[in-house]
C-alpha cells in the first residue's frame, strides 16, 4: 500500500526555516506520499529550495486559504497534514500520526503548540492555546491540522480566504468530527510575537477574531493585517514596535 499522507505547506519568504521542516518529513517514508509546498510569492528562492527538497512546488498568491486549498487539490493521499511553513515538527510526530491515522477517520486533529523563545509570557500563552484547543476544539492554522480526506471534503474542504481560513474551516469542521490534540508540541517560530510584542500580538489579533465575528469581510481584515503590498501596515506597525527593518 502506498504511504497515506499527504502533506500540504503554505509558504512565503521561508527559505530559512522550510528547509528543517522539510527534513522532518523525510524522516517518514513509510507515512509521507507526499510533501506539496504552495508558495505565496516569496522573493527569497522558497520555491527553489523546497523543489531541491524533493517537495512539489506549486504558487498561489491569493493567501494562506487559497494556498492550502490548492495544495489539497493537488494530492492524492487520503489523509492531510496542512501546514505552515515555519514550524518545525516534534520528535515522535510520525508515531502520533500514525496512531491518529490508526483510529480512523472519523475524528482530526492539531498538534499542542510550542513558540520558540524563552520568554515566559509565550508560556502564558501556549496554555491559552491549549485550553482553547481542548475545551472549544478551536485549533488555529499555526498547530497544523491531521484529518482524513473524506472528512475535509465532508466539512466543505478550505475557503480560499486571504485571512481567517483556518479559523472559518475550523468552525465548520468541528460540526463533523471532533478535534483532538496530538502529543507532541509543534515549535512556531516567534518572529511576529517578537516584533510587535507578546501581549501586542495577542490583542491584535483578538481584534481581528472579534471583527471577523462581527461580519467583517476576510477582505477587508487581511488589508488590516497586511496592508496593500509587502511593506503593509500590520508588518510596518511590528517594526515600529521592535525597532527592527526585517521582513516579517
Amino acid at each position: 500500500m502506498r504511504p497515506p499522507l499527504s502533506v500540504v505547506i503554505a509558504a512565503r519568504n521561508e527559505a530559512r526555516g522550510l528547509p528543517a521542516l522539510l527534513a522532518d518529513l523525510a524522516t517518514a517514508p513509510e507515512l509521507v506520499r507526499e510533501v506539496l509546498v504552495v508558495d505565496g510569492g516569496s522573493r527569497d528562492g522558497t520555491p527553489r529550495l523546497a523543489a531541491l527538497a524533493g517537495a512539489g512546488v506549486l504558487h498561489d498568491s491569493s493567501g494562506r486559504g487559497g494556498q492550502l486549498a490548492a495544495g489539497v487539490a493537488r494530492s492524492a493521499g487520503t489523509w492531510l497534514l496542512l501546514l505552515h511553513g515555519d514550524v518545525r515538527l516534534p520528535s515522535g510526530w510520525a508515531r502520533a500520526i500514525s496512531a491518529a491515522i490508526a483510529a480512523g477517520e472519523t475524528g482530526a486533529w492539531a498538534f499542542r503548540l510550542r513558540i520558540a523563545g524563552d520568554d515566559p509570557s509565550l508560556r502564558l500563552v501556549e496554555l491559552a492555546v491549549e485550553l482553547r484547543s481542548r475545551w472549544r476544539q478551536l485549533p488555529y492554522g499555526d498547530q497544523g491540522l491531521l484529518l482524513a480526506r473524506r472528512l475535509h471534503d465532508a466539512a466543505g474542504g478550505i475557503a480560499p480566504l486571504p485571512l481567517m481560513e483556518d479559523l472559518e474551516f475550523v468552525q465548520r469542521l468541528r460540526r463533523q468530527a471532533r478535534i483532538g490534540l496530538l502529543a507532541p508540541a509543534l515549535r512556531v517560530n516567534s518572529r511576529r510575537w517578537q516584533r510587535l510584542g507578546v501581549w501586542q500580538t495577542v490583542l491584535a489579533n483578538a481584534r481581528l477574531r472579534r471583527a471577523w465575528r462581527r461580519g467583517t469581510p476576510a477582505a477587508q481584515l487581511a488589508q488590516r493585517y497586511y496592508g496593500p503590498g509587502p511593506q503593509g501596515a500590520y508588518q510596518k506597525a511590528q517594526r515600529r514596535c521592535s525597532g527592527s527593518s526585517s521582513q516579517p
